[in-house]
């Protein structure tokens, strides 16, 4: 018979309790019901559906779901909806576009101002997240510098929370906190602390500076990025609003995550999302910086950061963000196809792997370049682990594993070091410790092979249902795929769903937190909730169960496929069957026609299915009477028709269903005889013996009461015990069909039936007696005691068994000893157990019985006793007896080495102590396989490492005697581990790393070598972390074993002295380690030994050949080189000659030249000063009067007695200024009110803000308007001062925030040139009674320096200089010659002039002009193109001498300027002119090392020294009877300023006054002398005094200079004296701030006197003219509030009654400005410039000097 059965079943006890009418009945009724729910059943088509749908305008950005109230809030560009549960739209609220540039502060930032042109930004949603418990939902986006704001979760468009609150002192960091580019990432996730504080943690993309987000070809300025870090944790609570979206803890480089800025180019983050798992959050990152270089090597990032979730700590302080990092690498494939970028993750609990319940797994969508893509899945306990050990690895010091992140700001600590004996906590290895408070990095990524691949994945979601893990994945095509995974994670079915206008899926998705049956997703413009099966499509049970959709299952009492949920009668058991329950559990029924009697009648059943059936389960209260009726025409084929009728509400009737155990059986099946037909009726089947064959009973017409004999077959055992208690089974055929029938015996022995054992005519179990003597005889059965069968085989009883020895003798507490038993008789007896302590089944062979010891039941070392049961008879021992020792358990200390490669077969030694009890050991790799293992000794085992498949860290195990080893007992002394000693572990750390490489010396494929000779080859190795030792190593050639001879880290000598195995063809060269073995090269055998000699003596000679045309070139080309050697001795000698003689005269120079110099500038004419007024205005206008210089400053010259005359500078401010007359009364009413308004303090620090907050403002009109103002307000310079004082505060105020020390270094502002002006005003005098002398005499001995050498023409080099690039490096012999020179009409007898005779005329003329006019300022000097030079030689005619005339010389094409050399100026011996001649041209041909030429530098310092100290001294020295008051009062003011803020560093206020007095004044004057005297200072002169200037500034910086070589000359030249100098600085200041301390009084009093001196100097109406220009171009721009309340925020602007004036003086001046003279359009026209009257020099020749 066949059965089935739906529900708990029925036995077959409880069947033959009904009558045959009841069973027939419920025949029927089954076949009914099974016909009944097959007509429930429907179709099936798919597994997804879209449910509901939401369009947007607007590109999608985020979505949050509320699990309470099951809104949706859609984020999208520029707007932000709230959605109800079916995706209709509640609010609506706009978001952008809002004005705004990314280079300008937040608008909600207090007195935020920026330049930077506003723009109208669209506003992309960065971040959404919703805080229920306050009622909030956050939204941040783009613009604002990623602005955040709290909305009210009810109604989204109202803001639940004002921010930043009015009069509140905000940060910038409170505001900065997403990213704010619409392409930068942006994720976080929000979070309860311990104290129940609502928390923010968010991570966003660096945009500023440097990245690839900040805007391009802007200025440099950077308002975003200064300060926000990468990731952070951020107040959310709203009841403290002061500390809303501030740092979780203060304000600390420690409780952020920032990258330093020198590596942000290595570090660009993109975030992908953040989740919380129990107490940590995780953040999946990807480091964009390397994409698209290593395409194989991962760079997905998966961070950890533990939160202050649980209880508080020991500590009161919150746990650091830092302390708690760490990340590790995500690696998704193997080597050479790895997908490197993740896309999407999920975090999610799955039951795979056969482990107990879910185990949480982060599945990820990684893609490779190309679009491919996987899905990876890592198990989280692995990640929590590898953290774990990564911490433990660094508190024992460095290690390859782990390392302190050095890219973050706070990872500059050191790195790993050891802890000495301190052991980590739980809590400390999972977030850190204060002594591992760094943030870590684990350098080996987490692996994961892909367990789905496809093109164009983008998102994926995971769910847990009925134990199956469904993964739902988008695409970039507008794809969901459903796939649904076996136990292994590997793809058992899987389905697709086309969604809305083929757009791409976002790559987060979520279920409906209410109903996982919905799951929402984003795609470009839509939101979607899909409902994730269609169950309902389904037709049959088989259909939905065999679908493979986890989600659906057959709901049995309502005949239709549904999820769980959705099915009614669900609590019932087995009504609702899911796809992991298997088709077989389907309420079907299998129907064999042969079975079922065709006679068969079924009464009507009873009204309420009354039947009287066993197990049956019934749904309805009400059912109308059932009518089953049977018809069975065909004897194959069985039709069961159910009617329905009775009371029923119109057309619909109540019926009643009901399941119920059936049992459906045929006689005839199966293989029976005639006791088991027999037997059949005790299951209540109505079966008989007919004919030789089972059939009815009733259909039987001839039935067999008696059955043949019994047929044994087999018995077992074959002997026994005397004292009988065998089980004996004997085993055949018609051996009854009940226990009750059977007689059976051996011999006259009786055996007692045991019923329990017994199978109807099939076997049977007996319990032998007792014969007391030894025998042997068959086995009888005998049945009903008329049939008798009697066995082949003989049963033997024997004496008792004999124990002789047992062995081993002692083995571990742990138990698993193999324990051998030897003696006679072993086998006799049927079951045979081995007693120790407790009863243990052992294995029976002949002589031999084998068992395995149980462990002890005490943890000590015991003796028991070891005894043999035999059919449980009393325990059987030797004599004497068996006694067992258990010993201590063996202890392994350690194992080396802990690295294998994959391949396997590395022999690990396992090291420890008791190994003499072991007897078996098993190595045991988790995740990778196993291996047997040796005992060498009593201390050692060998293991060989099972192969892997890929590079991972793993566990590794060992079984002694097949019992896990726990790492117990560890000291050998049995006492326990000692409190200070480490207990052993129970488990070891192995390392699986790649295979070893191996290779030639040069890679080649293919070694020739020739039989007979030794072969060596060198083998290098591959980097490897694996340590192999030489005894690792195996090579072969062939068949033959190479020895290798050296070894070291990188390669090893393989040698072969004897002869190879193989004297023709190729070997392979084999390198095995372990299991691992590669091919590396080919040995190609060479032909034989006489083809060697023949190709020897070839060579030999093509040798000889070579070595005689060798020998022949040598020679002649020795010759050669000897010749050549010998004029290049020559050459060197002749330059050395010319370098001694250069050296020697430079340093003659040295000594003389000061001593001259000091001689020819014994002067006693006045020094040219400037007056005050040219001065001021040169200073304050210098570019400006360089302009007046060329057109109206030049000197003009009239014929007359007493020489040349130069008119007055005429500078517009300089001059009275007039108007008409008709203008003049409006005109200087207006002036005058304009003064009176630039006397009002508030009015001009305010106008002075305003325009400089103007973009067009450049730097020039800043420097022009400070100095109008300083011209304008010249009268009254107390009130100058205390402006310039205050715009000073704003100014230090402005840099005390930022970086003080760069205040005061450039002139960028007003109040910095106004500053200029100020030092200039009151250091003239200083500068004109102290400083004037040495500077001017400095400046005369530079001219004259330079004058004593030859000097270029054209280009101005000079043989004496202190400028490098003004040096003339070539060796000119140029001779000094006197002249005498009269000048006509100048009144003075000739003078003598000194001249060089390589001095062209233009340069003699300067000369001659420079002796006759050196007592006169140089306005007044003619030019030199306005003179002629006439030389009247002894007995010739007179001739005019210029630069260029027909007698020049050609050369290369060009001619030479004329020379004194030239016109042969000079009465010299025919001989001697001749020599002197030769002398010149041989000049010019020597050449020598340009450096060498760089002495004359030095020969020029040391002439100028002097001078340049004396200057210096004056400079920084302080006069007693007159002392700077100005300085002192200034750095007085600045001490006074630093201590207000704070600034206590020395240094600071060193560089604040250096740059306020030496380097903004000093500086200024030593390299511009015209602003102090009438002289001429030429680029020469310029590029000396640069030089001056810049040792003057190096003296003043506190820097230490780092001079090499390298170096330049300019910083060279005046090293040595650069540290004297400082010290003078130092003093200078210490002088200064020793002085009395000066009043205001005292200063006012000052200033108010050199106010007073210089009355009536300048023209202040024309200077408040000019400024009032300023005031009318930016007059809406200084507006006061009420004119324009919201377009003036933040800007600063006058009051109203500032304006009023300013608006009547506008009117007063507006229609005069244009009509009056300014500073542009003061200079007078061209025509005015008189010509001037050449002058001829005449001179005659007098006695000359060389």
């Amino acid at each position: 018979s066949s059965r089935h059965s739906a529900g708990n079943g029925l036995s077959s006890r409880r069947a033959a309790l009904f009558s045959a009418a009841d069973r027939r009945s419920l025949r029927l009724l089954a076949a009914a019901l099974a016909v009944f729910l097959t007509a429930l059943q429907v179709r099936t088509a798919g597994a997804l559906q879209i449910q509901q749908a939401f369009a947007s305008p607007s590109r999608t950005n985020n979505f949050v779901v509320d699990a309470v109230s099951r809104r949706v809030y859609l984020a999208a560009v520029n707007n932000l909806y709230q959605l109800n549960a079916t995706l209709a739209k509640e609010v609506e609220t706009h978001t952008g576009p809002v004005l705004d540039n990314p280079l300008c502060h937040a608008p909600q930032l207090p007195q935020a101002t920026c330049e930077h042109q506003k723009t109208l930004t669209d506003n992309h949603n960065k971040l959404l997240a919703l805080d229920r418990a306050q009622g909030v939902l956050l939204a941040c986006g783009s613009v604002f510098q990623g602005f955040c704001e709290l909305r009210a979760m009810e109604d989204a468009s109202r803001l639940a929370v004002k921010f930043p609150q009015d009069g509140a002192t905000v940060f910038p960091s409170m505001l900065n906190i997403a990213a704010n580019h619409e392409n930068a990432s942006t994720v976080g996730l929000v979070f309860r602390s311990h104290g129940g504080a609502a928390r923010l943690l968010v991570a966003a993309t660096y945009t500023g500076m440097g990245s690839d987000y900040f805007p391009k070809n802007h200025s440099k300025e950077d308002l975003r990025f200064e300060n926000t870090p990468e990731i952070a944790i951020r107040s959310l609570d709203t009841a403290d609003l002061a500390r809303l979206f501030t740092y979780d803890i203060n304000p600390s480089e420690d409780n952020v995550f920032k990258i330093k800025q020198e590596v942000k180019q290595k570090n660009k983050l993109s975030f992908v999302r953040a989740f919380v798992h129990k107490s940590y959050s995780y953040i999946a990152i990807n480091n964009d910086a390397n994409a698209g270089v290593k395409e194989s090597q991962p760079n997905s990032i998966l961070a950890r950061i533990c939160l202050d979730t649980d209880a508080p700590r020991r500590s009161a302080e919150s746990r650091k963000l830092t302390e708690s990092y760490i990340q590790m690498g995500l690696q998704c494939g193997s080597s050479g196809n790895i997908y490197n970028r993740l896309l999407s993750i999920y975090p999610a609990d799955i039951s795979s792997g056969g482990a107990a319940g879910a185990e949480p797994h982060l599945f990820g969508v990684f893609a490779q370049a190309g679009g491919r893509a996987a899905v990876c899945a890592f198990r989280v306990l692995e990640v929590e682990e590898r953290i774990r050990q990564g911490r433990r690895n660094c508190s024992s010091g460095p290690n390859s594993d782990v390392q302190v992140l050095d890219s973050v700001i706070q990872g500059s600590g050191a790195e790993c070091e050891h802890k000495g004996a301190i052991k980590l906590q739980e809590e400390q290895l999972n977030c850190g410790a204060a002594h591992l408070q760094h943030p870590l990095a684990l350098r080996r990524p987490l692996r994961a092979r892909p367990i789905y691949e496809a093109p164009g994945l983008t998102s994926i979601a995971v769910d847990n249902v009925h134990n199956h893990t469904v993964v739902f994945l988008g695409t970039s095509r507008g794809r969901l795929r459903k796939l649904s995974l076996l136990a292994d994670l590997s793809v058992a079915n899987q389905w697709s769903l086309k969604l809305a206008a083929n757009e791409p899926v976002h790559h987060i998705m979520t279920f409906d937190p209410s109903d996982h049956n919905y799951l929402y997703l984003m795609t470009t413009h839509h939101l979607l909730q899909v409902q994730v099966s269609a169950c309902r499509e389904c037709s049959s049970c088989s259909e939905c169960v065999s679908a493979g959709d986890a989600y659906c299952g057959w709901c049995t009492l309502e005949g239709r496929c549904s999820v769980q949920k959705d099915c009614s009668s669900r609590t019932v058991g087995r009504s609702w069957i899911s796809t992991g329950d298997g088709v077989q559990q389907c309420p079907s029924m299998t129907i064999t026609p042969s079975e079922i009697s065709r006679s068969a009648h079924m009464r009507t059943v009873p009204q309420a299915c009354s039947v009287l059936m066993r197990s049956c389960a019934c749904v309805a209260a009400c059912v109308s009477p059932v009518h089953p009726q049977t018809a069975l025409p065909d004897p194959d084929r069985v039709t069961a028709v159910l009617q329905t009728s009775g009371r029923a509400s119109e057309d619909r009737c109540v019926m009643c269903v009901c399941v119920c155990a059936v049992e459906v059986y045929s006689c005839g099946v199966g293989d029976s005889d005639c006791s088991q037909c027999w037997g059949r009726q005790a299951q209540g089947h109505m079966c008989v013996w007919c004919e030789n064959s089972c059939q009815q009973q009733e259909q039987c017409h001839a039935i067999t009461t008696h059955c043949p004999d019994p047929h044994i077959q087999k018995v077992e055992p074959l002997s026994g015990p005397l004292t009988g208690g065998t089980l004996l089974t004997v085993q055949g055929r018609n051996l009854g069909h009940s226990a009750a029938q059977l007689n059976v015996s051996i011999g006259r022995v009786p055996c007692s039936v045991l019923p329990q054992y017994y199978t109807v005519s099939l076997r049977l179990v007996c319990e032998t007696g007792a014969p007391w003597e030894e025998m042997s005889n068959h086995v009888t059965v005998s049945v009903a005691g008329n049939a008798v069968g009697i066995s082949k085989d003989i049963f033997s009883f024997v004496v008792r068994a004999r124990l002789l020895e047992f062995m081993p003798q002692q083995g571990p507490l742990a138990g698993g000893t193999r324990l051998t038993i030897q003696g006679q008789f072993l086998d006799a007896g049927s079951t045979v157990n081995v007693k120790i302590n407790q009863t243990q089944n052992c294995t029976i062979f002949i002589k031999v019985i084998k068992c395995v010891m149980p462990p002890a039941e005490a943890a000590v070392a015991e003796n028991v006793s070891v005894c043999v049961v035999y059919d449980g008879r009393p325990c059987l021992s030797a004599s004497p007896s068996f006694t067992f020792t258990y010993e201590k358990n063996p202890t392994i200390s350690h194992i080396r080495p802990n690295k294998s490669f994959l391949s396997g077969g590395r022999s690990i030694s396992v090291t420890g102590y008791g190994f003499d009890l072991v007897q078996s050991v098993r190595m045991e790799v988790s995740g990778v396989g196993q291996t047997s293992c040796s005992c060498v000794s009593s201390t050692l085992i060998v293991c060989q490492s099972p192969a892997a498949n890929q590079s991972q860290q793993a566990t590794a195990h060992f079984y002694l005697n097949e019992v896990l080893y726990r790492g117990e007992d560890a000291s050998p002394s049995g006492r326990g581990p000692d409190e200070d000693e480490e207990p052993h572990a129970d488990a070891f750390h192995f390392d699986y790393v790649e295979d070893p490489q191996f290779y030639t010396a040069n890679k080649e494929k293919l070694i020739k070598h020739h039989p007979g000779e030794p072969l060596i080859l060198i083998i290098n190795k591959g980097p490897s972390e694996l340590d192999l030792t030489l005894q690792e190593y195996s090579v072969t050639i062939g068949s033959d074993l190479c020895d290798i001879t050296f070894h070291n880290e990188q390669l090893f000598h393989c040698t072969i002295n004897r002869s190879l195995s193989a004297s023709t063809g190729e070997l392979p060269v084999t390198v095995r380690v372990g299991h691992f073995q590669k091919v590396i090269a080919m040995v190609q055998m060479g032909g034989g030994s006489e083809l060697a000699i023949i190709v020897s003596i070839v060579v030999c000679c093509v040798l000889l050949l070579l070595c005689t045309v060798a020998l022949v070139v040598y020679c002649t080309k020795s010759r050669r080189a000897e010749r050549y050697w010998q004029k290049t001795l020559l050459q060197m000698e002749e330059m050395e000659s010319q370098i001694r003689d250069e050296i020697r005269k430079g340093f003659a120079e040295l000594q003389t030249d000061m001593t001259d110099l000091t001689k020819e500038l014994s002067r006693t004419q006045g020094i040219p000063f400037l007056e005050y007024k040219q001065f001021v205005t040169r200073t304050f206008f210098p570019k400006m009067c360089s302009d007046y210089e060329r057109r109206l400053v030049q000197p003009l010259y009239e014929n007359d007695p007493l020489g040349p005359r130069a008119l007055s500078e005429t500078h517009p401010l300089l001059q009275d200024w007039q108007s008409s007359n008709s203008v003049r009364p409006n005109l200087e009413e207006g002036i005058t009110l304009f003064s009176t308004l630039l006397n009002n303090k508030h009015f001009l620090v305010t106008f002075v803000h305003a325009l400089e907050q103007q973009k067009d403002f450049a730097v020039r009109d800043r420097c022009n308007l400070a100095s109008l103002l300083t011209i304008a307000l010249h009268g009254k310079l107390e009130y100058y001062t205390s402006i310039m004082k205050d715009l000073l505060v704003d100014l230090i105020d402005a840099s005390a925030s930022k970086n003080p020390k760069l205040m005061l270094r450039r002139t960028e502002s007003v109040v910095e040139k106004m500053l200029t002006n100020w030092m200039s005003i009151c250091m003239y005098s200083y500068l004109k009674e102290t400083v004037g002398e040495p500077f001017f005499l400095l400046l005369c001995a530079i001219k004259q320096q330079i004058n004593k050498g030859s000097t270029d023409a054209i280009t101005g080099k000079a043989r004496y200089t202190l400028n490098e690039e003004w040096l003339l490096r070539e060796n000119i012999e140029a001779k000094p010659q006197n002249i005498n020179v009269s000048f006509q009409g100048f009144g003075m007898d000739s003078v003598s002039v000194r001249v060089m005779n390589t001095d062209t005329i233009g340069q003699v003329k300067e000369k001659i002009l420079e002796a006759f006019y050196k007592n006169l300022p140089f306005s007044q000097w003619p030019r030199e193109e306005d003179v002629d030079l006439e030389w009247f030689p002894e007995g010739r005619s007179s001739r005019i001498l210029q630069d260029l005339d027909d007698t020049s010389v050609m050369e290369d094409g060009r001619k030479k300027l004329n020379t004194v050399f030239h016109y042969q100026v000079s009465v010299l011996p025919h001989d001697e002119l001749t020599e002197s001649r030769k002398s010149h041209r041989h000049s010019h041909r020597k050449k020598v090392l340009p450096e060498i030429y760089l002495t004359r530098l030095l020969s020029t310092k040391g002439t100028l020294q002097k001078f340049l100290d004396d200057l210096f001294q004056a400079i920084l020295s302080i006069p007693p009877e007159k002392p700077p008051l100005a300085v002192k009062y200034f750095f007085d003011f600045l001490e006074e300023q630093a201590d207000k803020r704070g600034i206590t560093d020395p240094d600071t206020l060193h560089i604040w006054k250096t740059n306020s007095l030496p380097l903004r004044f000093w500086v200024n004057i030593l390299k511009n002398p015209q602003f102090v005297f009438d002289i001429d200072k030429t680029d020469h002169m310029d590029a000396c005094l640069s030089v001056i200037a810049q040792a003057f500034i190096d003296a003043c910086s506190l820097s230490d200079l780092q001079l090499g070589k390298d170096s330049p000359t300019n910083k060279l030249l005046y090293a040595k004296e650069i540290p004297e100098y400082k010290k003078r600085v130092q003093c200078y200041y210490k002088q200064i701030l020793e002085m009395a301390p000066l009043s205001e009084q005292e200063m006012n009093a000052h200033l108010a006197e050199e106010s007073r001196r210089y009355r009536n100097e300048f023209n202040t109406n024309l200077a408040v003219m000019e400024v009032y220009k300023y005031a009318k171009k930016y007059r809406n721009q200084v507006s006061p509030p009420a004119v324009c309340p919201h377009t003036c925020r933040g800007v600063t602007v006058l009051s109203v009654c500032e304006y009023d004036q300013l608006h009547a003086i506008s009117w007063e001046l507006s229609d005069h400005v244009s009509a009056e003279s300014s500073l542009n359009s003061a200079s007078p026209s061209g025509s005015d410039v008189s010509l001037v009257v050449k002058h001829k020099i005449s001179f005659v020749l007098g006695k000359y000097k060389r």
